[in-house]
C-alpha cells in the first residue's frame, strides 16, 4: 500500500472540491467573512462542506499513521482540550476540528409550522396567524461558513501539522488511559473523547453518492479505519 500516494491523491481531490465550494459561495482568498448568502445557496454549500470536513479528518488520521511524538510533562499533566465541533473556528485554538461531531440526542419531533391549532369564533376572533417559512433567497449570515471553509483550506495546505496534532492527542489519550485510576472527582465528570470518529456512517455520507465528495469520503473512511487498525506495519 502506497500511503503517500493515497494521501496526496485524496488531498488534491479535496482541494478541488473546496475550490468549487468557494466558487459557489463567492468566497475568495482576500474576501471578508462579514457577509450573507441566499438561504438556498448557503444550504447547498453546507451539504457538501460537511462530508468534505469529515473526509479531511480521516485524511489526517491516515497521515498520522506511524507518527510518534513525545509529550512534554506539562502536556501530560494538563492535556490540551481540542475545541468542540460546535465551537467557532475563529475562537478555536487551531481552527480545523479533528473530531467528528457526535450524534445529537433524540429530541421529540416538533410539529410543522402549519400544524398549530386555529380555533376561532366567527365574528368574534380571527384565526391564529401562521408564520410563513423563510424564503429560499432570504439572506443568511455566512460568517461561520466562511470560517469553516478557511479552516479546511488551511488544514489541507498543511496536512503534516494536522497529523502532528492528532498524534499528540492520541499520545495524551493513551497516557490518560494508563492514569485513569488517579483521576480526581472533578475530572471524572468531564466527558473525554477516546475515539476521533463517530460510530456509524460518517457525517455527510450518503448510501448513493450524488457528488464527487461522497466518493472521496467513502475512500478515505476506509483508509482511516485501516490506519487505526494497523497503525504501523513497517
Amino acid at each position: 500500500m502506497d500511503w503517500k500516494a493515497a494521501i496526496e491523491t485524496n488531498r488534491q481531490a479535496l482541494k478541488r472540491v473546496l475550490a468549487s465550494l468557494g466558487a459557489m459561495a463567492g468566497i475568495t482568498s482576500g474576501g471578508g467573512a462579514d457577509r450573507t448568502l441566499p438561504r438556498h445557496l448557503h444550504r447547498a454549500v453546507l451539504r457538501l462542506l460537511r462530508p468534505a470536513e469529515a473526509a479531511a479528518r480521516r485524511l489526517v488520521i491516515v497521515a498520522a499513521r506511524g507518527l510518534v511524538v513525545t509529550l512534554t510533562p506539562a502536556r501530560l499533566r494538563r492535556p490540551k482540550v481540542l475545541a468542540g465541533p460546535q465551537a467557532s473556528p475563529a475562537k478555536a485554538g487551531h481552527g480545523f476540528q479533528l473530531f467528528d461531531p457526535l450524534p445529537r440526542a433524540h429530541r421529540p419531533r416538533r410539529s410543522s409550522r402549519s400544524g398549530v391549532p386555529r380555533i376561532c369564533f366567527p365574528g368574534l376572533s380571527d384565526p391564529f396567524p401562521i408564520r410563513r417559512p423563510p424564503a429560499a433567497d432570504a439572506p443568511v449570515d455566512a460568517v461561520r461558513l466562511t470560517l469553516r471553509l478557511t479552516a479546511l483550506a488551511s488544514a489541507l495546505d498543511d496536512l503534516p501539522r494536522q497529523a502532528r496534532r492528532f498524534a499528540r492527542w492520541r499520545a495524551a489519550r493513551d497516557a490518560g488511559a494508563q492514569n485513569i485510576g488517579h483521576a480526581s472527582a472533578r475530572n471524572s465528570r468531564r466527558i473525554r473523547r477516546v475515539w476521533p470518529l463517530r460510530p456509524g456512517r460518517p457525517p455527510g455520507a450518503r448510501p448513493r453518492p450524488t457528488h464527487e465528495i461522497h466518493d472521496i469520503l467513502d475512500t478515505v473512511h476506509g483508509l482511516a479505519a485501516w490506519a487505526m487498525e494497523r497503525p504501523d506495519t513497517s
